[in-house]
């Protein structure tokens, strides 16, 4: 039985296609990483809720990954995604390079990286009522699982993910909701499948949607044109921002 759940990045996890609009959030340095803030219209509650946006390869400046940032922004969420790809992203990797190998030195630098990021989120919007939730897309699963390991927020979401292995799934104290497309490389079937009965098992909080039709990337870089793979995008992002709402309201 596979020990990897959510394996090495393949190579849907470099192709895409291009979405338009017109980005509404801003970039701020945020303890060493420039970082798309993306804040709701107005505050509802008694308490500030932090989404962390980690983002595939094609980084979190993107226009695709500004649009998603934005969505969850307008449903009352401050959103936040660090560049933990430091300006590099896969989309301007050269053709002769081995991105497989790229992705592997990228995460290496965005795992060291990151909890100076994190401490400086916790140190500007921190409070006694401040609930944080996490989503990953592909490379950013592995960062969202390590939140809910260590119980830092309220509920996770992994999204077509990669790296990531049954440990991960083992010791989840945190809600999770995994949104999974039918063909994914990165995440098969016996990997979904194996997922699931690890949280099952260990009586976890979890929610899986799987939509037919599509393949890994469908939720960030799926073609806008073709109604399914639309409406696969739109009801992964509803979902999990239904998800967060359910634990951090």
């Amino acid at each position: 039985m596979t020990t990897t759940p959510a394996g090495s990045p393949s190579a849907c996890c470099f192709a895409g296609f291009k979405h338009t609009g017109d980005p509404k959030g801003r970039v701020e340095s945020m303890g060493g990483l420039n970082t798309y803030v993306a804040e709701p219209p107005a505050v509802s509650g008694s308490h500030r809720k932090v989404l962390l946006y980690l983002s595939d390869i094609f980084g979190s400046l993107s226009i695709n990954n500004k649009l998603l940032q934005d969505y969850f922004s307008s449903c009352g969420f401050v959103v936040l995604g660090p560049d933990y790809l430091f300006g590099q992203y896969v989309q301007d990797v050269p053709a002769d390079v081995d991105k497989f190998a790229w992705a592997y030195t990228r995460l290496d630098a965005a795992v060291e990286a990151f909890p100076k990021w994190l401490d400086a989120v916790k140190a500007k919007y921190g409070t006694e009522t401040t609930k944080y939730t996490a989503v990953g897309y592909c490379f950013g699963a592995p960062f969202v699982m390590d939140l809910v390991e260590e119980g830092s927020i309220e509920a996770g979401a992994i999204v077509h993910p990669a790296f990531l292995d049954e440990k991960h799934f083992e010791k989840a104290i945190r809600p999770v909701l995994l949104s999974c497309s039918e063909v994914d490389v990165s995440f098969p079937l016996e990997a979904r499948r194996r997922a699931e009965d690890i949280l099952v098992r260990n009586k976890s909080s979890y929610h899986i949607q799987v939509f037919s039709g599509v393949e890994h990337g469908f939720a960030t870089r799926g073609n806008q044109d073709v109604p399914d793979q639309r409406w696969a995008k739109e009801e992964s992002a509803r979902g999990i921002k239904e998800w967060f709402l359910r634990f951090s309201s």
